[in-house]
């Protein structure tokens, strides 16, 4: 396959075919992210994703039942160019299951809720979004370029359009100064967005990111681990989808775990706890990683 500079993809896509139809992200300001830094926005050749669609296929074939459109925010794609590729996909494909991308609240509010609608019925079924953080300021310092509301309405939609939401936020992102309302914030968010997918993953400061430099002038202190865990345990706790299905299997984290909620609230904020008191190992932390 043809691919240019490093992928990135959730680790529920690991066994799914990505399909490069855009280059980096089209904000590429948030400023603890260098996914894409290395990479100036653009989108790909109509023709060539398609020739890609083909290649994939004499390759994999009747193996591919999902497939991740990447980079960071493939969502901002014309729609006329989405169902293009989402008709190849199905025509190349015949097990194909379901299509999805990272997106975010702007990519989805530009869209009209008709188009939204036959993305949907074309089989973009799933949208990554990653607010990240319900805490206003936070997001301010994070630059998502979206506020809390922004971020209820571009779920909402999604939603009411067929989609299904995986949102993603990331433990530390308020640092020490604004730790509980990060996660005080951030639970609320996500009973406003109703997901039914929600991962979290954990803040790592990557050196000559806008971040970094903020850590370095001692404007960020990212909480220790036992303060990770904290804010993991207060997002659980107070957070009340209808049903998502939550991880933190991402490889960022100290405590992979994972479970419904709210069926198994509970039983998570067990596992939780028992890592607080020591009572379970944490992940080494040189298996932790991006």
């Amino acid at each position: 396959m043809r691919y240019e500079g490093p992928l990135y993809r959730p680790p529920s896509e690991h066994n799914a075919y990505i399909l490069q139809a855009t280059i980096g992200c089209s904000h590429n300001l948030c400023t603890y992210c260098d996914m894409y830094r290395s990479k100036a926005f653009r989108v790909r050749p109509l023709e060539e994703s398609l020739e890609d669609l083909k290649m994939a296929a004499a390759r994999y074939g009747n193996r591919v039942e999902k497939v991740f459109v990447a980079d960071g925010d493939a969502l901002i794609l014309d729609t006329d160019h989405w169902l293009e590729l989402l008709g190849a996909a199905r025509e190349h494909f015949p097990g194909l299951r379901r299509v999805s991308c990272y997106a975010m609240a702007s990519n989805v509010l530009e869209k009209s809720d008709e188009e939204l609608r036959a993305l949907a019925k074309a089989g973009l079924t799933q949208l990554y979004i990653g607010p990240e953080s319900g805490d206003g300021p936070t997001l301010k310092r994070l630059v998502k370029g979206a506020t809390y509301d922004d971020h209820v309405e571009a779920a909402r939609r999604a939603q009411a359009a067929g989609m299904k939401i995986s949102v993603i936020v990331l433990l530390g992102a308020g640092g020490t100064a604004r730790s509980q309302e990060h996660a005080q914030e951030t639970a609320r968010l996500i009973t406003d967005m109703d997901p039914q997918f929600l991962a979290a993953l954990t803040l790592t400061v990557i050196p000559d990111t806008p971040m970094a430099r903020m850590q370095d002038k001692g404007l960020f202190e990212l909480p220790d681990i036992y303060g990770l865990l904290g804010e993991l345990r207060t997002i659980v706790d107070v957070c009340r989808p209808t049903e998502a299905l939550f991880r933190t299997n991402h490889a960022s984290n100290h405590l992979p775990i994972g479970g419904r909620l709210p069926q198994d609230r509970q039983r998570i904020l067990e596992v939780i706890d028992a890592a607080l008191d020591g009572r379970i190992p944490l992940r080494p932390e040189h298996f932790r990683g991006l």
